[in-house]
């Protein structure tokens, strides 16, 4: 099992422009300290070289964007599915007009080619840790699926591996780069509001069930190989395959289950609309059920209440928690605000009309487009590593005080929890050989 130090580690406050009047920090991050010394930035008239690792399901979202952006060209996709990678590189061939798009089973033989400039990982995300820093330290960018990481310790790896290599990591954390939340962070930050004093994130239930009957991997996967660093079990239809090909995200071994997959999104948002991208909660206490039958064992029904310093809330909970006022709430004492990916609502109405104004650049961002800008300019992107890492932790915490049953204080400083040493020992998770963070 790979640990990470938290004594030695420092929290950079990487400080970046906001809207107009300074409201919305975070809205154009500012360069990346020694990035064009580690990765020199391309010249402005080249396309980047693409590669996607993991090209199933959202996988093929990635196949789909770095072929139609002008500046980016797909060059590679890898997948340990030969269907999916076959798929995979059909789909780049029709769009992009050629054959030139390599196809690999093995994401470090992709890795070690010196043309591609960047990868997008769409692997589960059990994997997320392995692909991301072989990928930064092979001298790749990344564009990186949500979460960030399957473990606390993961995360922290990858934050100062991006961190040590100078290269830019986008977070697929696509709603920051939305109007609608744009806006609703705008408001929460303007003091428009008031004193801002709750979050709440709402979450889908999470699925039950899933095929627990052992059965024989289709042709073209190498199931030992997706398994990876993870336990060994047998084969089920469930496993891999089910609720829409992504069965594994509610399973423990390989993902967080919705707590992780949807926190990514809304507690991400609801952090940033706190102006917290750089402060964690120091209490958490919540609460969870888990499917009782079918290989499907993460929680489907949860409710957690994060406390800061200041006594500030942020709950982050399945349907109910928020009346109906979509995905992200943000209360104040003079007023609120909530948003989806298509909608935003506030009282009083009147402050839907008050938005930063056309000097606001950008707003809204592509989000791809972004993260082939930020490799260009030499800056962050939208969803960078650290705040990414942070918010991607809080959603791991949920996991681990249902898994003790317990409220638990949180050390941001050092990234553990105080005097707690059996909490402290689900930081991390161990790897099945020969797979390290080491590697």
């Amino acid at each position: 099992m790979h640990t990470v130090s938290r004594s030695s580690v420092s929290h950079p406050r990487h400080t970046r422009r906001g809207f107009l009047g300074g409201a919305l920090a975070a809205a154009l991050p500012l360069a990346l300290p020694g990035l064009a010394a580690a990765a020199p930035k391309p010249p402005p008239s080249r396309r980047l070289n693409l590669a996607v690792i993991g090209s199933g399901g959202q996988g093929m979202q990635h196949v789909r964007m770095w072929c139609a952006l002008s500046d980016s060209r797909l060059v590679a996709v890898c997948d340990v599915n030969r269907q999916a990678a076959a798929a995979a590189k059909a789909m780049a061939d029709e769009i992009q007009g050629d054959h030139d798009c390599a196809e690999y089973s093995d994401f470090r033989e992709l890795l070690a080619r010196d043309d591609i400039d960047a990868v997008s990982i769409a692997t589960p995300d059990h994997w997320h840790g392995l692909n991301t820093l072989a990928a930064v330290r092979a001298g790749k960018h990344v564009y990186l699926e949500k979460p960030v990481a399957f473990t606390i310790a993961e995360g922290r790896a990858i934050v100062e591996a991006v961190r040590r290599h100078g290269v830019v990591l986008q977070h697929g954390a696509q709603q920051r780069s939305l109007r609608t939340f744009q806006h609703a962070a705008w408001l929460a930050h303007s003091g428009r509001l008031g004193r801002v004093h709750t979050a709440i994130a709402t979450s889908p239930y999470g699925v039950r069930g899933g095929d627990p009957n052992p059965a024989e991997p289709p042709a073209g996967l190498d199931y030992e190989f997706w398994l990876g660093p993870a336990p060994w079990k047998p084969y089920t239809p469930g496993r891999c395959r089910g609720h829409g090909g992504v069965g594994w995200y509610h399973i423990r071994d390989y993902s967080g289950g919705w707590i992780t997959a949807w926190g990514s999104h809304h507690v991400d948002c609801a952090q940033w609309a706190l102006g917290r991208d750089h402060e964690a909660p120091v209490t958490i206490e919540a609460q969870g059920e888990a499917p009782g039958e079918g290989v499907y064992d993460a929680y489907d029904k949860w409710r957690a209440e994060f406390t800061y310093a200041d006594n500030t809330k942020l709950i982050f909970a399945t349907p109910g928690e928020a009346h109906g006022r979509m995905d992200v709430l943000v209360m104040g004492d003079e007023g609120w605000v909530c948003a989806d990916r298509g909608r935003i609502d506030a009282h009083p109405k009147s402050l839907l009309a008050e938005h930063p104004g056309p000097l606001a650049d950008p707003w809204p961002r592509h989000h791809y487009q972004d993260f082939l800008d930020a490799i260009r300019d030499g800056r962050e992107p939208a969803a960078p590593i650290e705040s990414a890492h942070l918010s991607t932790t809080l959603c791991h915490l949920v996991n681990i005080s249902i898994d003790l049953q317990r409220p638990l204080r949180w050390d941001h400083g050092r990234e553990c929890f105080v005097d707690d040493h059996i909490a402290n020992r689900l930081l991390a998770a161990p790897m099945r050989a020969p797979w390290s963070l080491d590697a």
